[in-house]
């Protein structure tokens, strides 16, 4: 074959192989593509398998719900946590209707509602919006969900879907509604409170404040917005007030309780008890506090008038006691005391005789003009006071206190000679008074020292011939003196009084049931004096009062420390010391101070001292009885007018006296009058009990009689607290 015959041939193989070539490169781009592809295929694989697991750990973790729908209606995806809200099964959702889910739902007016409309896409309304989920069961509370829809964009001509996020906001919305009747409960009980009450910031100012409080400053609620609470505080009350603000705000107390001064709308000031309580936020940070203001005014002024009776004699309105012996204290303990004071004793001469012919009534009145005799002597160089019975004392205290003393002297003897008119009478009276002027011995001794100088030279003055004055000087003494008057008021100074106690039992069974407290004089040199030694002598010495005020006081410390067993203790009282009315405020002052249960102090009125008693006798008993103290008529049966006591006066019952208790059994009248006084006791309900049981004959008789209790030596006589 030529050379020629074969190019053509040549060609041809070339073009094949170069075809054949060119396949084979298409192939293997082909193929290189189609591994690229898988490649590609295979990583959008595993990005959409993480893009899942972090959709689902994202899911799990938070408090949302998704729920993806399309835009048919079917249930594309469900989150478990979607599922758990809605309180349904999650597979069995998925590819499911909305419509069709197993669901129960209402709208936030109650009403039902489609699961369509309720979780679908509402373009017209606003999102995010709340629905109900009604678990099954006659007793479930609906759950309550916030639901939010949007749509979900569709990429590469997918149909477009829908995005719902569920969230359960149950709880929040029972904490809210809960904060939200609280907060209104508490308005409305601010706003309806009977006492003052206020909303106060940090700064101490008023942020709400109710219509009581306002009423209570003379103002309106709208008024007191804005202003400081220390503003509308007395200035002298500002700093305490500072103080404890303070020490509420750094934590040293949660509360505090402040008696101070408001200051009124009109400038008056008004006592109150503020109330404060801070109130603390979330997150423990103080926030607000809470004020009550309570009007105490009256409390305050009751505070006060008790205070002042406690230190004034209620019938003159003059000092007591008490407060003269701090005047006079005080007085001495001021530089220059040797010349600026003075004390003047002046007492009645015959007031007892006043009392017996006309009464406590006049005796009273005349104790009242005596009074003011004394104020108007006096002027304001001096403090008054009224010891008890007829005695009075004046503590001088002036530049020149021997001049001024002796000039009230004369004054007063001037002005007792004017008659004094009692009713329908008029009077003469005259008084004796001693005079004490300060010096070295008698300053260092205190204040007991310059009274017992000057009762010193009262007694002087009654003694050379009454209805003049006399000045002291050592030789009348003060210590062991003759008088058996100044002995006794130095007995009860010194504390030589002291009470014993003589059980008083039920007759049926003789156990004891109270005692009768009795006072003895432990006197230094003549050992224990019993009470008819020296009662007898008490009026005339002036201490009568606080012989009794002392036997009260000890009988309510023994109450005090014995506690409450359900006995009583019953004191000896005349309507004398009734009468002064500073008896019945120390017994119940010192009965409230002591927390006495009552019924477990029992006052003894003794009937002879009742005759022609005057109302304030009577005011005294009610006040005693209201308090819980009862009143038992002392020595019954022997006064000249029993059943009118009975009838007139706040008595609880009445104690036999011994006289006719001695009669027994032997006295057939004796024995009659004790079976019809206790009949008359026994009818009128009173408490019956027999003093003077000596053996048991009598109290047979006296418990066959009717009488409940009884006391005597056969019982036991009286004996000392221990």
């Amino acid at each position: 074959m030529d050379v020629g015959s074969l190019a053509p041939l040549g060609v041809v193989s070339t073009v094949i192989a170069v075809v054949a070539l060119g396949a084979l490169v298409a192939v293997l781009v082909l193929l290189q593509r189609e591994r690229g592809q898988r490649r590609r295929a295979a990583d959008l694989l595993s990005t959409a398998q993480e893009l899942r697991r972090r959709y689902d750990a994202l899911q799990a973790v938070t408090r949302e719900g998704v729920l993806v729908q399309s835009g048919t209606g079917h249930v594309l995806d469900l989150s478990d946590r979607a599922a758990q809200i809605l309180g349904i099964d999650r597979a069995a959702a998925v590819g499911r209707r909305v419509c069709d889910l197993p669901l129960v739902l209402v709208d936030e007016r109650g009403l039902a509602t489609s699961p369509a409309l309720a979780l679908g896409p509402r373009p017209d309304e606003d999102d995010p919006r709340v629905v109900g989920v009604v678990p099954p069961g006659p007793d479930a509370r609906p759950r309550l969900v916030q639901v939010a829809t949007r749509p979900l964009p569709a990429g590469d001509g997918a149909p477009p879907a829908v995005l719902t996020t569920l969230v359960d906001v149950t709880v929040p919305r029972e904490v809210e509604a809960a904060l939200s009747r609280s907060e209104t409960q508490f308005r409305v009980a601010m706003e309806n409170a009977p006492i003052g009450m206020a909303l106060v910031d940090l700064d101490w100012r008023i942020a709400e404040a109710n219509v009581a409080l306002a009423e209570l400053l003379g103002t309106h609620v709208a008024a007191l917005r804005g202003y400081r609470v220390d503003e509308l505080t007395a200035p002298e009350d500002r700093a305490a007030q500072r103080l404890q603000l303070d020490r509420l705000l750094s934590g040293e107390q949660h509360r505090f309780s402040l008696e101070m001064r408001c200051r009124r709308a009109d400038g008056h000031l008004v006592w109150v008890v503020l109330d404060a309580a801070l109130v603390r936020a979330s997150d423990g940070r103080p926030d607000r506090v809470v004020v009550q203001v309570r009007d105490a005014t009256e409390s305050r002024l009751q505070a006060e008038m008790l205070t002042h009776r406690a230190m004034h004699d209620p019938l003159t309105g003059l000092a007591n006691r008490t407060l003269l012996q701090e005047v006079l204290q005080a007085a001495i303990e001021q530089p220059g005391a040797l010349h600026r004071t003075a004390v003047l004793a002046c007492d009645l001469d015959g007031f007892k005789e006043v009392n017996d012919r006309y009464g406590h009534a006049a005796g009273d009145a005349l104790l009242v003009h005596v009074a003011g005799v004394l104020r108007a002597a006096t002027g304001s160089t001096g403090t008054v006071a009224r010891l008890g019975g007829d005695e009075f004392v004046v503590v001088v205290q002036d530049e020149d206190a021997a001049k001024a003393v002796f000039d009230i002297a004369n004054q007063i003897q001037a002005g007792l000679r004017e008659p004094v008119r009692l009713g329908r009478r008029r009077t003469r009276v005259a008084a004796s008074v001693g005079v004490a002027l300060a010096d070295a011995s008698l300053v260092e001794g205190g204040a007991p020292s310059l009274l017992a100088a000057a009762d010193a030279a009262l007694y002087r003055a009654k003694g050379a011939g009454r209805g003049r004055t006399e000045v002291y000087d050592p030789s009348m003494g003060l210590s062991t003196g003759t008088s058996p008057h100044r002995e006794l008021v130095r007995a009860v100074e010194e504390d030589q009084l002291v009470v014993h106690y003589q059980p008083i039992v039920d007759l049926s069974d003789a156990h004891v049931v109270g005692y009768e407290a009795l006072v003895r004089w432990q006197h230094p040199h003549r050992g224990l004096l019993l009470p008819g030694a020296f009662l007898p002598h008490a009026q005339e010495a002036g201490v009568s009062v606080a012989l009794a005020q002392l036997v009260t006081t000890r009988v309510v410390e023994f109450l005090a420390r014995t506690g409450d067993d359900g006995r009583w203790v019953s004191v000896n009282v005349s309507a004398e010391q009734l009468g002064d009315g500073e008896l019945a405020t120390r017994l119940l002052a010192e009965l409230s101070r002591h927390r006495v249960a009552p019924g477990r102090l029992v006052l003894e009125l003794t009937e002879s001292s009742l005759v022609a008693s005057g109302t304030r006798i009577r005011h005294e008993l009610t006040q005693l009885s209201a308090a819980g103290v009862p009143i038992l008529l002392d020595d019954f049966g022997t006064g000249v007018s029993p059943l009118s006591y009975l009838r007139d006066l706040p008595v609880a019952g009445v104690k036999l006296d011994m006289s006719f208790t001695s009669g027994i059994p032997h006295d057939p009248t004796a024995g009659k009058v004790v079976r019809a006084l206790g009949a008359l006791a026994r009818e009128l309900a009173m408490v019956t009990i027999a003093e003077g049981i000596e053996h048991e004959e009598q109290a047979l008789h006296l418990r066959r009689s009717g009488w409940r209790y009884g006391q005597g030596w056969l019982y036991g006589a009286a004996q000392p607290r221990d």
